[in-house]
């Protein structure tokens, strides 16, 4: 049994480099259908069921001090990363179908939550999820903090997020031979024409690991601080959107140019996701199956709009697909989904995907909000 709070830091952190190592430096083909995260998560449930980790005050102070300063530092490195002048060079359709897709999931969710009449739990775990549809896990993870999200309600959510994901990731790359026959429903043009890739100054030069580690823990003090002076619907959610606009600030500056923030921020997203497991028992595999259910439903709703969009305004099947699967798989998969159309239009799966870190908190916590208020 587990006590001391640094060998249980300890065990998380070595838990999720485990998982990374073999997503990153393997041939696994699991990890292309089931995420790192989701390991990361079941195993530290799993060992939480077990009893492994003692309950204790101690463990629970360490656990609420870690995530509260890691999650602010990790949204302010995600969003280092955005390049909104790129984002606005997409063109009308993609553009429209980004939209299209971001509101298209926001009602899907309402509207499944008022059909199943969801309890004031599931509505804050399904807006969490929410938040990971329209932009990837750290997203999730922020509005959840901010929702205040128990632990088992999460974990339903991210088993609806790793199930009904992959079946969707799954269905899209299914449709991309009949892409013509879907395009001639439309009356669309294909936008499988080049299009121009595009760089990121934070993949060159030096890794600034220490730098980044330290000027996102500054910006998470900065963020806590200020949320003691003031608050936005509660004390998390402002911590939440101060790093997110310090974020969205810092990459109009020199500061995007550092390089290693992807890597760094992939590291506190691990750890998080480890602590969050760690404090996790599934007691209820029926509800389980509920939140499943509720997830293919949501997703009906929204391809169902996203059909009669592109119909009333002209968009190729690539279009509506990568918008999608940008919002629901995140950078992971829209590149992928991408490139199996054009090579060449993988830069546009990764920029609509990209835009989700600021998109899916700020959309989640409204989403999540919403559902809350129909109880």
């Amino acid at each position: 049994m587990i006590t001391h709070s640094l060998l249980y830091l300890l065990t998380l952190a070595s838990i999720a480099a485990l998982f990374y190592l073999l997503e990153s430096k393997t041939e696994l083909k699991i990890f292309k259908f089931v995420p790192a995260v989701v390991f990361i998560y079941a195993l530290s449930m799993l060992l939480a069921s077990l009893h492994i980790f003692d309950a204790n005050e101690e463990i629970k102070t360490i656990y609420k001090q870690t995530k509260s300063n890691l999650l602010p530092a990790m949204l302010f490195l995600m969003l280092l990363q955005i390049d909104f002048r790129h984002f606005l060079q997409l063109g009308k359709s993609l553009l429209i179908s980004y939209l299209l897709a971001v509101l298209s999931i926001a009602f899907a969710f309402i509207a499944v939550a008022y059909l199943f009449d969801f309890s004031k739990e599931t509505s804050s775990a399904f807006g969490a999820l929410a938040g990971s549809w329209m932009g990837g896990t750290a997203n999730m993870i922020a509005v959840g903090s901010a929702l205040n999200v128990g632990e088992e309600a999460f974990a339903y959510a991210l088993v609806v997020d790793s199930v009904n994901y992959t079946l969707w990731v799954m269905l899209l790359l299914f449709l991309v031979p009949f892409a013509h026959i879907f395009n001639k429903f439309t009356k669309s043009e294909s936008m499988m024409e080049s299009f121009s890739g595009i760089g990121c100054a934070c993949s060159m030069g030096a890794k600034r690991y220490w730098l980044l580690i330290l000027l996102s823990l500054g910006v998470s003090f900065l963020a806590q601080y200020s949320a003691t002076h003031f608050t936005i619907i509660n004390g998390t959610t402002t911590v939440v959107i101060i790093a997110t606009l310090l974020g969205v600030l810092g990459s109009f500056t020199k500061l995007k140019e550092l390089n290693g923030s992807s890597e760094v921020a992939n590291s506190m997203l691990y750890l998080i996701i480890a602590l969050i497991g760690s404090q996790a028992i599934i007691e209820s595999v029926g509800e389980v199956l509920e939140y499943v259910l509720a997830g293919f439903l949501i997703l009906m709703i929204h391809a169902t709009i996203m059909i009669i969009g592109a119909k009333l305004f002209k968009l190729d099947l690539f279009s509506i697909s990568v918008a999608s699967l940008s919002n629901i798989g995140g950078v992971a998969s829209a590149p992928i989904l991408a490139a199996a159309y054009s090579k060449n239009l993988v830069s546009v799966g990764v920029l609509m995907a990209i835009m989700g870190y600021i998109i899916g908190t700020f959309g989640g916590i409204v989403v999540g909000n919403i559902l809350l208020s129909l109880n």
